[in-house]
C-alpha cells in the first residue's frame, strides 16, 4: 500500500509541475508579447531586450519545473527517491513555491494561491514519502555491512544506539 500511494502522489506532482512549467512559459510568453507590442520600457531599458529577457526567464524557470517533475517521474518509476542533487533541487522548487505563494496572494489572487499550495503540498508530501527510502542492501551477515554509526549519537553498541 506505502508504495502504492508513493507512486501515485510522485506521478501527480509530476504531472502539475509540467502543467505549470507549460504554464509560465505560456505567461511569460504573452508578457514578452505585451511588452514587445506596446514597445514598453522601464527606466530607459531596451523594449527589445525586456521582451527577449522575459522570454528566456520563462525558458528558464519553465525547464527548472519541468526537471523536478521529471525527478518525481524518474522516482515513481524506480519507486526509490532522488539523490541528494535532485533533493537539493526539489527542496528549493518547494522553496519558491512557497515565497510565490506568498506573494501571489497579493498580486494575482487566491485561485493562483490555492494552486501554488497544492503544488506546494504536492511536492512535500512526495519528498515525504521518499524521504526513509534507501537500495535494497544485498543478502549478507553483519560482517559485510561494516561498522555501524548512528546519526546522532556516535558508535553503536550493542544492540542500539549509545545512550548518553
Amino acid at each position: 500500500m506505502g508504495a502504492v500511494v508513493r507512486r501515485t502522489v510522485a506521478v501527480v506532482a509530476a504531472i502539475v509541475l509540467y502543467l505549470e512549467a507549460v504554464g509560465i512559459v505560456v505567461i511569460n510568453g504573452i508578457m514578452a508579447t505585451f511588452v514587445n507590442n506596446q514597445s514598453m520600457s522601464l527606466d530607459g531599458l531596451d523594449p527589445d531586450v525586456m521582451a527577449t529577457s522575459t522570454w528566456a526567464m520563462g525558458g528558464v524557470f519553465g525547464f527548472f519545473l519541468a526537471a523536478c517533475g521529471t525527478l518525481f517521474l524518474v522516482a515513481a518509476v524506480r519507486d526509490r527517491g532522488p539523490g541528494r542533487w535532485g533533493r537539493v533541487l526539489l527542496v528549493s522548487c518547494a522553496v519558491v513555491h512557497g515565497v510565490l505563494g506568498a506573494l501571489t496572494v497579493g498580486l494575482v489572487g487566491w485561485h493562483a494561491f490555492a494552486f501554488l499550495m497544492v503544488a506546494l503540498a504536492l511536492i512535500v508530501f512526495a519528498l515525504l514519502q521518499y524521504g526513509g527510502t534507501e537500495p535494497a542492501e544485498s543478502g549478507g551477515g553483519a560482517a559485510d555491512k561494516g561498522p555501524s554509526v548512528s546519526m546522532d549519537k556516535g558508535p553503536v553498541v550493542g544492540d542500539g544506539p549509545a545512550t548518553a
